[in-house]
């Protein structure tokens, strides 16, 4: 991107009425250059498990969509996949897209209670998974109801009892034609489930178009060219994985990444991105703030030219010392949802603020408005919400099942993202909280994200939680949790200096009256942070 304000005034993104995006998005890479490395699949240690190129990933789906259809799974089925950051992810997902069944990416944390509720709420036909999910599979398959195929990808590769193996499947099904014009642009393409911060997990559902809404993402927000290696580090499960990993990097040709981490290792990471000559990164606030823990200076970053994060707001400290170890890299900052492709961003066009969302992606209308649709006035916190009129590439049909959902988000002419900021002068976002996040305290309205961000900038603090706690007198107090740095431990001492540090940093009214120091935050299978499960703690203490 050279000029942000030619981009919003000049993007268009066109949608064809007859749209696949496996057909027209990696057949017709395929046509052009078949040996273009399209996806890097990545060990734990960092060793090369498998380098695919555009026209091997467009056979891997041809395979499995002609087996799925062998099986009696066609247009319009849910296909539950549940597999780690394998090529065969791909394959599942590919091949499901191709003939027009819906794949539901679902996190490899999941438990038997979430896999008979996503099963039953989205009425899955089939399961692919590997040896591990099949073990919680078959712990409650009796409560599967709908399931009628089980699909596992294992070292064993043969059939057991329930399961088909996923290797052999796929050399039965053996390579040759699959359906020519098999959606259109509004068909089902994917459903996700929402990360359930705040209730239970609701469906969203993507259309066929979504792919191409991602092409935003990739383009501005990631600014990947022809050649590049893009790895976002995300859990299979989750709608980032398809921020990162699903047609927008492809459109764009650039190579996709995916590594089998296992728990997160500061050294294997910054190693990983040497050795594989990443250029392209994106991780979540929690692995940066970890990432700037390390001697970012010991390791050779030479190849790595952009970086992003997303899922949570990152602090303005820990882009900082990103920026202080790498010799320069900013991290760009972007914002969006499952319902959504990224929404506001930071780009390498703009002057970056830290600590703000950034401006609107090109393709979208991004507001701040209230609850009739108003526009507020800059400074004033409200909802941040996507104009609806006309509908944007790239926006979710809706809450599958969930009418009344579907009905409180669509308003006024706006889809209201059920987040809080506001607008500066200048027309950059910044992020208040979830609309049950916000604090109200002596009259006054706190967004958790503000202190929080004072809190890790102290070196005492590593992870940071704010919630508000009721209280007779001021409606709400604010209450810190807060996980702390290598070399420190809890002591009086510390929670008033890091109470003086936050009146410093942000306002007096600010500070957390309580702060409780924590080993580890809850937190949903994509990681973000259950506020709600803390103020359950905090009541539970009465």
């Amino acid at each position: 991107m050279k000029s942000y304000e030619a981009e919003r005034a000049n993007y268009r993104v066109v949608v064809p009425e007859r749209f696949n995006p496996v057909l027209h998005i990696i057949d017709n890479w395929r046509a052009l250059d078949p040996d273009a490395p399209a996806l890097i699949s990545i060990g734990a240690g960092g060793e090369l498990v498998a380098e695919q190129s555009v026209a091997a990933l467009a056979e891997q789906s041809r395979r499995m969509a002609r087996a799925l259809l062998a099986m009696g799974v066609g247009k319009g089925d849910r296909v539950l996949v549940m597999l780690p950051r394998v090529p065969q992810w791909y394959t599942a997902i590919l091949g499901a897209i191709r003939i027009g069944a819906v794949p539901i990416p679902t996190p490899n944390l999941s438990t038997g209670r979430d896999l008979i509720y996503r099963s039953k709420s989205s009425s899955a036909l089939a399961i692919v998974t590997d040896e591990s999910g099949a073990a919680k599979v078959d712990d409650v398959a009796g409560e599967l109801h709908t399931v009628r195929h089980f699909v596992r990808w294992s070292a064993a590769g043969a059939d057991h009892g329930r399961w088909r193996d996923l290797d052999r499947l796929l050399e039965r099904a053996g390579d040759g034609d699959t359906p020519s014009d098999p959606t259109g642009r509004d068909d089902p393409m994917l459903i996700f489930f929402t990360s359930g911060t705040v209730s239970y997990p609701k469906m969203v559902l993507h259309t066929q178009s979504y792919a191409l809404g991602h092409v935003a993402t990739a383009r501005f927000w990631h600014d990947l060219r022809p050649g590049d290696r893009h790895w976002t580090i995300s859990d299979t499960g989750w709608a980032k994985a398809a921020w990162g990993g699903l047609f927008g990097q492809w459109h764009e040709r650039a190579c996709v990444i995916q590594v089998a981490l296992g728990k997160p290792d500061a050294d294997t990471i910054l190693d990983i991105i040497r050795k594989h000559q990443v250029t392209s990164f994106c991780a979540p606030p929690t692995l940066y703030r970890m990432l700037v823990q390390a001697d970012l200076k010991a390791h050779d970053l030479s190849c790595l030219r952009h970086c992003t994060s997303a899922g949570e707001p990152l602090n303005p400290e820990v882009i900082r010392a990103w920026r202080d170890g790498t010799g320069g890299l900013t991290i760009y900052d972007g914002y969006g949802q499952s319902e959504t492709t990224a929404l506001v961003a930071n780009y390498r066009a703009l002057e970056v603020r830290p600590g703000s969302m950034g401006k609107p992606v090109p393709g979208y209308e991004v507001a701040i408005v209230d609850d009739d649709g108003k526009r507020a006035a800059p400074g004033e916190v409200s909802n941040i919400a996507v104009r609806t009129e006309p509908r944007p590439v790239g926006l979710f049909s809706g809450y599958l099942g969930d009418e009344e959902a579907t009905r409180n988000a669509f308003r006024h002419g706006w889809y209201y993202t059920g987040d809080k900021g506001w607008i500066d002068e200048d027309g950059y976002f910044w992020f208040e909280g979830r609309a049950d996040d916000v604090i109200t305290s002596a009259a006054y309205r706190i967004g958790p994200f503000e202190v929080e961000s004072a809190l890790v900038e102290h070196p005492a603090v590593m992870e940071a939680a704010v919630v508000g706690k009721p209280d007779p007198e001021r409606t709400e107090i604010v209450c810190a949790f807060c996980i702390l740095a290598a070399g420190y431990k809890p002591s009086p001492e510390l929670t008033h200096e890091l109470q003086e540090h936050v009146k410093r940093v942000t306002a007096p009214y600010k500070y957390p009256r309580e702060i409780h120091f924590v080993e580890e935050l809850p937190k949903t299978i994509s990681g973000k942070i259950r506020r709600s499960e803390l103020r359950r703690t905090l009541r539970e203490q009465k």
